[in-house]
């Protein structure tokens, strides 16, 4: 790696970090970045978790710095997804095909929907649904996003938020808060796998992470100053051209 390339892939951990933060599908820009830099796909994929075990390190000291932390819950949940992900990161293969590129647009553009067409005033009308059984709908559906995102990752940030406001009626902020947690804890599990296979390219992996956490530290915090409107407005952005982009090229 020379200096060039270095400060390309710090650059594109910082502007991934903030994505992942405060949306998501940062991954989808640092994944092409670390191929295009002369990693194998599947090294790249395992390469890139680095950044984000170290990412969401600092996102969730960021966002417990401004008091925001649902821990207890986040944990049942970090801990069913780390059980999918540990299948997932089993049989984590490159990105594949242009059928499954429109297949995440779609996903994308769902979210966008619901994001958008969200009532003013629906976290009055809909509080925080907190029940038992609410609790066990998000542990099931935890473990099948788990299992994506111990495959591929990229997009998982999506899913999550999506999860989290259908079934919980959380904020946008608690939503990211409990993100980050949850995707920490199963990517230790993942990272873990891929290490032991020999898969993670250590020195393009930790210039990215630097990247990262100083946008995940930032984002974090700058995003509960802002509060929903904001992240809101960044989401509905980040996940509309993410979906074009896969869809159309």
């Amino acid at each position: 790696m020379n200096i060039t390339q270095g400060l390309i892939i710090l650059a594109t951990g910082l502007i991934a970090g903030f994505f992942n933060t405060i949306a998501g599908g940062g991954s989808l820009l640092s994944l092409p970045v670390l191929i295009f830099m002369g990693l194998p796909p599947s090294v790249a994929n395992a390469t890139n978790r680095i950044a984000i075990f170290s990412q969401n390190i600092f996102a969730v000291a960021g966002f417990k710095s401004k008091g925001i932390s649902e821990f207890r819950y986040s944990l049942t949940l970090g801990i069913s997804a780390l059980l999918g992900a540990l299948i997932g990161a089993k049989i984590a293969i490159e990105i594949r095909g242009e059928l499954f590129n429109r297949i995440l647009a779609v996903i994308m553009i769902l979210i966008v929907l619901i994001t958008i067409f969200k009532h003013p005033k629906s976290d009055a009308a809909s509080p925080e649904n907190l029940t038992a059984k609410r609790k066990w709908m998000g542990t099931i559906v935890f473990f099948f996003i788990g299992i994506y995102g111990g495959f591929i990752q990229a997009g998982v940030g999506f899913m999550i938020i999506g999860a989290l406001q259908a079934i919980h009626h959380f904020s946008l902020v608690k939503t990211n808060s409990i993100k980050v947690f949850v995707i920490l804890v199963y990517t230790s599990a993942a990272l873990g796998l891929f290490i032991a296979e020999g898969q993670v390219n250590w020195l393009y992996g930790l210039v990215l992470a630097a990247g990262n956490s100083a946008g995940a530290w930032f984002t974090s915090r700058w995003s509960v100053k802002k509060g929903d409107r904001v992240v809101r407005t960044v989401l509905i952005i980040a996940v509309t051209l993410l979906a074009v982009k896969l869809w159309w090229f």
